[in-house]
Formats: structure tokens, sequence, C-alpha cells
């Protein structure tokens, strides 16, 4: 099954998952017909479900894509809309990354992951000019799509205006701002807005923070790229967090 109400997860550690969160229904499962170390996979897979294939097919249903001997066909992620998220996260402790046109499909998915990872609670994106949820971004995300909200914005300065009505502080990573990220208060509810490597945060974004961070660094590079930042942001986040409640 492909078509419209269908989506394609590519490579091992994303399919497995896939699996193990239970959220999407599995369609169909496109196994390498010689491939090894896949046996947890195939344990979780409905027998029913599976069409063992040769390389040459399994290229051609990835579409060029590393797939590992591993492609499934699964039911759409769900991206909520910000009034739906804001609805399903009341904690007090909670941060969200805003996302401003960020449009390389590896530097989307490994924020999605790194947002996974430090539990995040939410990835806040663009509905235009920004990558589209594909499966590039998934297989990049590593399985972080399947444990992370999708909140996707078509007006993302109105929808941090709304994220500020509910409480939220928001903070802008630049790379000129003078207040390094470790000064900052980030506990509580926070949004942190990311900008894109070539443009940075556009104008009617920027002026809907509260406050500006950098991260300072004192090596012969003066940047970082989009992925990395929100990195280091989530790990700063989850460090105070941490800190607070000790």
């Amino acid at each position: 099954m492909k078509g419209p109400h269908c989506e394609v997860v590519v490579g091992r550690l994303p399919a497995r998952a896939c699996l193990d969160a239970g959220k999407r229904e599995v369609f169909e499962a496109f196994l390498h017909n010689n491939a090894v170390g896949i046996e947890e996979i195939v344990n979780a897979l409905d027998a029913t479900k599976i069409t063992w294939v040769d390389k040459k097919e399994l290229d051609k249903i990835s579409q060029g894509a590393r797939h590992q001997g591993v492609v499934l066909h699964v039911a759409p992620l769900q991206v909520l809309s910000l009034s739906a998220w804001l609805e399903k996260h009341q904690e007090p402790e909670c941060v969200l990354l805003a996302l401003d046109s960020i449009t390389d499909p590896m530097n989307f998915g490994a924020i999605i992951r790194s947002a996974a990872a430090f539990g995040a609670g939410g990835v806040l994106f663009l509905k235009d000019r920004a990558a589209p949820v594909n499966a590039a971004v998934v297989k990049a995300a590593a399985g972080g799509v399947e444990y992370v909200d999708l909140v996707q914005a078509s007006n993302l300065a109105r929808d941090i205006q709304q994220l500020k009505k509910e409480g939220f502080w928001v903070a802008a990573l630049e790379a000129t701002a003078s207040k390094p990220l470790w000064e900052a208060p980030l506990k509580g509810r926070t949004a942190i807005i990311i900008g894109s490597e070539g443009e940075g945060i556009r104008r009617l974004v920027r002026e809907q923070a509260d406050f500006f961070v950098s991260i300072p660094m004192g090596g012969a590079l003066s940047s970082l790229n989009a992925s990395v930042s929100a990195g280091i942001a989530l790990t700063e986040w989850a460090r105070q967090v941490k800190q607070a409640g000790t």
C-alpha cells in the first residue's frame, strides 16, 4: 500500500522506533531477503505484512535512500496544531523548539532526534518555508519522530504570541547576543527559537522573543549548524531543570 494515507519509514533504527512506539499502523514491511541482524524487527511485525524482496527492488521502494534492508509503509505521523498541542501540554516544566525556516531535511531530522532524546514537549515548524516531514527527515531523526510532538504553524510569529499568552517565556538563539545561553532562565514553560543558517531568525519572528541568547565559542569557527545549536540549547535546558529539582 502506498498512497496519500501512507508514509515510508526507511532504515533499521527508524523502523524499530516506529514498531516500539506502536503509534502508527504498519501496512506493509519490505525486507531484504538476505539481510542479517533484523530478527527483532521481523519478530515485532505481523508475518502477513512482510514482503521479502531483493536489493534492487528495495532500492526502488526506498527511492534510493539508505534502507539497511528495511522499509515500512505506515500510517502518517500525527502533526498537531498549536492549540491542540497546548491542550495536551499543561505541565509546568516544558520546552518547545520553534524552528524558523529550517529547510534542510538532515538538520530538521537531527533537531527532532535531539528533542526526543532530551524530552522536549515538541517541535514547532512552519507549514511553508520548512523541510517537509518526509522519509529523509524521519531517517535523520533516527526514531525521534515517534516520541516527540510535531506542531505545524502557518504563521510562526502569531503562534509564538499565543505561546506567550499561555505563559511561555521565549528565548531566541542568536550568535551576536550578549547573554550566554547558560545565564538565561530556561526553567518553567519555555520556547526556544532557532533560525536558519542562512537568514537566521526573521524580523517578525525575532520581535516576539523575550530575550536573546548566544552559545559562546572560543575556536576558529564562529558558527554552528541549527541542529547542533538546538542540541546545546536542550542540554542547558535539561541541566537547569535537573538542578532545580535537586
